[in-house]
């Protein structure tokens, strides 16, 4: 992906604590499933910091998630890691339709790649 030897910070919160840096560092209310605090203003093409940044993950929305799709949470977990990843390096899926698209064309790529390991 182009991050080598880069460093990645990881937390795993409940809702409360989502929330709390929802609001906090977002302005937005209440909890979501992952968050992402990029070190770097780096795209997705030209990434040279050694800090990527910051995922944070709610394990109650996660569960709740793996629930509503029928997987393991484990799963679940993982697939938010990769998508906090992926804005991290640059990718939105907020910007248009077409940058939605490739983000789940990478995201659901290296779902893959963690699969057959």
């Amino acid at each position: 992906m182009g991050c080598h030897d880069a460093e990645l910070s990881i937390l795993i919160t409940d809702d409360a604590g989502i929330a709390e840096l929802n609001q906090h560092y977002l302005g937005t209310k209440g909890p979501t499933n992952v968050l992402a605090f990029p070190m770097g203003g780096g795209s997705e093409t030209d990434y040279h910091s050694s800090m990527l940044g910051d995922v944070v993950i709610s394990a109650q929305t996660a569960q709740l998630e793996s629930e509503e799709v029928n997987e393991p949470v484990s799963s679940t977990v993982m697939r938010l890691l990769v998508h906090g990843l992926l804005h991290l390096l640059g990718f939105d899926h907020t910007r248009s339709i077409k940058d939605a698209r490739r983000m789940e064309k990478e995201e659901a790529r290296l779902m893959l790649l963690i699969k057959e390991d």
